[in-house]
């Protein structure tokens, strides 16, 4: 028995020995922050103090789960001491399902935008964002992650061909294909510029006006595409491949161009294998030049407000990145973490720049690249509707023409940022959602405030503000409202209450994430 004992031990200290330490984030936030220092003392510009725990709690929150907190969750954040409790908010909230969900909502309209601007391509939208939310739900690795749609599983039997849809709701990759008419240079051209980084589509008809890409080189990507057809002229068509097709012939030209990686290396092709398949690992390799470098960018750029490189998928000799080094750490790390986002996030999450108030306090933190202040961002259709129903605990309806999705088709984005306009401003100061999501009938929030006994109305207004805004309000903010509440409005104090909520959801502190 001792001798069995004594050979589990050797194997178990042997087991432990030969594996890899888990990588660690602040470490990894620690050489970020050394970066980002040397760069803001070689320009004689000075860091932004940090924020303090209301405002760093409201970014963390709209950036991890892409909602504000609740006013429980701010109470219960502004009590607690612990030195390390950002930190740990930060790991928590990577937990959720609602990180999965957010997560799979801004890769939905950077992979797919064209659900959201075609009328008829928006019935593949909640089955390519149940697809997503699966992925970021378990944390698949990134690279898993792109192999698995880039590989997706489509008959090769043209007679026997793989529906595009099946039911709305089902996690279905193959909208990636369906909502770009499964044409190979649309597929080639998203492929390319999501996760590597390079928009060749310019050289689609001439070699690229700004970067090295030639003409041949995005047919030469496209080609990879090439045996993937759908059959009928809907979106709906079913979708089969030919995969012994490694050769397209442009739409303008007569020559076929054969498949080769953009390194211009040739494939070493499997016997009946999808030409996809040595595309997806060529893209996802560690030594990709292209591949960890754009993922890191563009997660940097989704909670900073900008890539290293911006815009984030435009990686040129000509556009080259605020901070070289940097980039190239934030890469390494990650392929070695083995493509762990999450690993990404919490790192970015640690680092003091991440923790530094968006307030401008000195005339040196004015140029963005930086990264001496936090940037305001604007919240997209999804953050600001949520959020909004958060704060209010309006009861949302689903399906078409549901509140929420009468709201994204106001709130869609028509360029890469979200940004509001003025009819998305008035919907929100004149619209009957919001005039409807503020009343006594349907806001828990405002009925909570108003009618909890043993409050004075100090608080009441408090509880207003943390829902809202997620702080508490100022001296002078709440001697204001208090006025207002107490001798001036209209109608109810319930009503005069309201009031004050529907301000503070209408303020451009609510619509921005800061």
């Amino acid at each position: 028995m001792r001798r069995l004992f004594a050979t589990v031990s050797t194997l178990l200290a042997t087991a432990l020995v030969g594996s890899a330490a888990p990588p660690d984030p602040q470490a990894l936030a620690d050489r970020i922050d050394a970066r980002l220092d040397a760069r803001l003392a070689a320009e004689k510009a000075k860091a932004a103090p940090p924020a303090d725990d209301a405002e760093f709690l409201r970014r963390a929150y709209l950036d991890v789960t892409g909602r504000i907190p609740s006013p429980h969750d701010v109470y219960d954040f502004l009590a607690d001491k612990d030195a390390n409790k950002r930190a740990k908010l930060i790991d928590a909230l990577l937990e959720t399902p609602r990180h999965a969900g957010h997560f799979a909502a801004i890769w939905r309209a950077t992979l797919v935008p064209e659900v959201a601007a075609v009328p008829e391509a928006r019935v593949f939208r909640s089955g390519f964002e149940a697809w997503l939310r699966q992925k970021f739900r378990a944390n698949t690795r990134y690279d898993v992650l792109v192999r698995e749609l880039l590989t997706a599983d489509i008959s090769p039997d043209a007679d026997a061909p793989t529906p595009a849809l099946r039911r709305p709701d089902d996690p279905n990759p193959l909208a990636f294909y369906a909502v770009k008419e499964a044409k190979a240079e649309n597929l080639a051209a998203t492929t390319s510029r999501v996760f590597l980084g390079v928009q060749i589509e310019c050289a689609q008809c001439h070699d690229h006006p700004f970067a090295k890409w030639t003409r041949d080189q995005f047919w030469n990507t496209a080609a990879f595409f090439a045996g993937v057809e759908r059959h009928g002229d809907t979106l709906f068509g079913q979708l089969s491949e030919t995969i012994a097709r490694r050769e397209i012939v442009p739409v303008v030209g007569k020559q076929a161009v054969a498949a080769l990686f953009l390194d211009d290396k040739v494939p070493a092709w499997g016997k009946a294998v999808s030409p996809r398949v040595p595309l997806a690992a060529w893209v996802t390799a560690k030594d990709n030049p292209f591949f960890a470098k754009a993922a890191v960018n563009r997660v940097w750029g989704q909670f900073f407000g900008r890539g290293l490189v911006d815009p984030v998928d435009d990686f040129r000799d000509d556009n080259p990145p605020s901070h070289p080094e940097l980039l190239d750490d934030l890469a390494k790390a990650f392929a070695d973490s083995g493509f762990d986002l999450q690993f990404l996030m919490k790192a970015i999450g640690r680092t003091k720049a991440y923790h530094r108030t968006s307030a401008r306090t000195d005339a040196t933190q004015d140029d963005p690249r930086l990264y001496a202040r936090m940037a305001v961002k604007g919240l997209t259709g999804e953050q600001l509707f949520d959020s909004f129903v958060r704060a209010t605990g309006f009861r949302e309806g689903v399906g078409r023409n549901s509140p929420r999705d009468q709201f994204l088709t106001r709130f869609a984005p028509t360029g890469k940022e979200p940004e509001t306009s003025i009819p998305q401003a008035l919907t929100l100061m004149n619209g009957k959602f919001i005039a409807d999501a503020t009343t006594l009938d349907s806001s828990p929030t405002l009925t909570a405030a108003c009618e909890t006994p043993g409050l004075e109305m100090a608080e009441r207004v408090e509880v207003l503000y943390a829902a809202a805004l997620s702080r508490l309000p100022t001296e002078k903010e709440r001697e204001r409202m208090l006025k207002y509440v107490s001798d001036g409005g209209t109608g109810k104090m319930a009503e005069r209450l309201g009031d004050v909520f529907w301000v503070l959801l209408n303020s451009a502190e609510f619509r921005l994430n800061h």
